[in-house]
Parts: structure tokens; C-alpha cells; sequence
């Protein structure tokens, strides 16, 4: 009797899902979620990452143990986990650079947050006029455009010249650092409002101000959210140049000073610190992000 060959059947995969040639658990980590409920095919990039992040994070550590450890990088190069851990607890209790690491912590986000707060009461609102008036964006695109590629190093003598070595012209830096991405992002929500949207609300009687802030606001507020995580991350990587005038208190000013006498473990560790901060704030303008905005990605 002759073989009946039957059709060869791929095993099943969730709809939205990606096969992925492995096995067990990684194969699980990896595997992209499956389509939301009413949907046939998944969005690109769909599902957390969460647990990949996890696992990142805990081979770069691991990998970090193991060349140190093994003594393939000097310690004045790449010191050990063990002595950042140990320079922090030092920093904590006795203190590094003539303070401890809460009070370099807390200048540090006196002078970001001042900054940032700032921007926010200053760019959102002139970003909205860019977008919603011609003659406000002819005043300002100009002046913004044009410092906006320049490093805060290159504008760091003349905030010294006319403000001095005081926090003025250290929260100033920051400020103007923060000030470009989020004036911009602003304006580019404003932008990209849907025409129809506007029509429509003219049609329902809708003044002009009713829709500047009931259709306009409300659909720029994403990329205004965007713009402040942008923002902020500006104003943590401008610290140090911020620090570097005339400050005897700051992150920033601890890994310089620590720099100068070839200390690595305090450099990383203050690294490691600011970095986290830095993350932290974004995890939190994410949330914020996801209980204003919820509709976004999804219309």
C-alpha cells in the first residue's frame, strides 16, 4: 500500500506573535505579545520589555564582575563593583569632595529642577504661540534655531561674563539647554493638530481660544510630555559643564574634582548616580505620560 504523505502544518502562533527559533524560557523573554483584544495583527514593537530590560541590566553587571575580577582592565581604567559600592557607602556616611553625597545631590537637583521648572513655564507657552501664530514664530524660531546646536560649553564663558560665577549662571545654562527641545516639541504638537479637527470645531461655533484649548492643547500635549523628557535629559548632561564654574557642591562637580586625582570609583560612582536620577524622573514622566495621555499610540 503507498504512503499517504501528509501536508507538513507549522505550529500554531498567536496572531500579532513572532516564531522565534528558541527555546524555553529565552524563547518566551523574547516572543512579542500577542494582538490587543479587536485586533488581528500586533503593532510593531507591541508588549513589554520589562523583563528584557531585567536581564540587560544583569548581564551587564555580571559581565562588569567578570572583567574586573579577572583583572583583564586596570582598576585606575574600570575599578570593581565593590569599590563604587564601597565609595558610595563612604560618600554616604563620611562624604567625598568636603560633602556628603545627599548634599551634592541635593544642589545638583536644585539647579536641574530650577532649570526645568523654568522651561516649563517659559518654553511650553512660547512653543504653543509658535504654533498657533505666525508673527510669535517669526520672533522666535530664529534665536532658537540658531543656538539650539550649540554645546553649552560654547556659550559657558559669556553666562560667566554677564552673570558671573554665582547659581544664576548655573541654572541659566541648564535653562537654556532645556529651553530649545522643549519650545520646539511644543510648537511640533501644536503642528500637528488635524485640520479636520479644527473645521470641525469652527463648525460647532468654537472660538478661537476654545480651540487652542480644548482641540490644540490636548492634542499637543503628547509631544509636549516628549519634549519635557528630552528636556530634562539636556538639562542632567549639562550639569556637569554647569559645575564646572566656580561650584564646591554637586554631582557634577564631584566627578570633576574626583577626575583631577584619577579617583575612577568616585568618577562611576557619581556616573551611576546621576544616571539613575535621570532615569528615575523619565520612569515617572512615562507615567505621568500614560494617565494625561492614553489615547496616544492608539488613534
Amino acid at each position: 500500500m503507498p504512503r499517504i504523505r501528509l501536508p507538513f502544518t507549522a505550529p500554531a502562533v498567536a496572531p500579532g506573535a513572532t516564531a522565534l527559533p528558541l527555546a524555553g524560557g529565552l524563547g518566551r523573554l523574547f516572543r512579542s505579545g500577542a494582538a490587543a483584544p479587536g485586533q488581528v495583527y500586533g503593532a510593531p514593537g507591541q508588549g513589554r520589555s520589562t523583563a528584557i530590560s531585567v536581564v540587560t541590566t544583569v548581564v551587564l553587571v555580571a559581565i562588569w564582575f567578570l572583567i574586573t575580577d579577572m583583572g583583564w582592565i586596570k582598576p585606575l581604567f574600570l575599578p570593581t563593583p565593590q569599590a563604587v559600592w564601597g565609595k558610595f557607602v563612604l560618600a554616604m556616611t563620611d562624604g567625598v569632595a568636603n560633602s556628603t553625597l545627599l548634599v551634592h545631590t541635593e544642589w545638583s537637583m536644585i539647579r536641574v529642577f530650577g532649570a526645568f521648572a523654568l522651561s516649563c513655564v517659559t518654553a511650553i507657552p512660547i512653543g504653543i504661540l509658535m504654533g498657533t501664530n505666525r508673527i510669535m514664530r517669526g520672533i522666535f524660531d530664529p534665536p532658537i534655531e540658531f543656538y539650539r546646536p550649540l554645546p553649552p560649553l560654547a556659550y559657558l564663558p559669556l553666562m560667566i561674563i554677564w552673570f558671573g560665577i554665582g547659581e544664576t549662571s548655573k541654572i541659566l545654562l541648564i535653562f537654556l539647554a532645556i529651553f530649545a527641545p522643549m519650545a520646539i516639541s511644543a510648537r511640533a504638537g501644536v503642528r500637528s493638530v488635524g485640520i479636520e479637527q479644527i473645521h470641525a470645531a469652527y463648525a460647532m461655533g468654537a472660538s478661537r481660544m476654545q480651540i487652542i484649548w480644548h482641540v490644540v492643547l490636548p492634542a499637543a500635549t503628547p509631544e509636549i510630555l516628549t519634549g519635557m523628557r528630552i528636556g530634562i535629559g539636556f538639562g542632567w548632561t549639562t550639569l556637569v559643564a554647569a559645575e564646572m564654574v566656580a561650584a564646591d557642591k554637586g554631582l557634577g562637580f564631584m566627578v570633576l574634582n574626583a577626575a583631577q586625582y584619577l579617583q575612577s570609583d568616585t568618577v562611576i560612582m557619581g556616573i551611576i548616580v546621576i544616571g539613575l536620577f535621570a532615569f528615575a524622573f523619565d520612569l515617572l514622566m512615562r507615567y505621568i505620560e500614560r494617565a494625561l495621555v492614553p489615547w496616544k499610540g492608539k488613534v
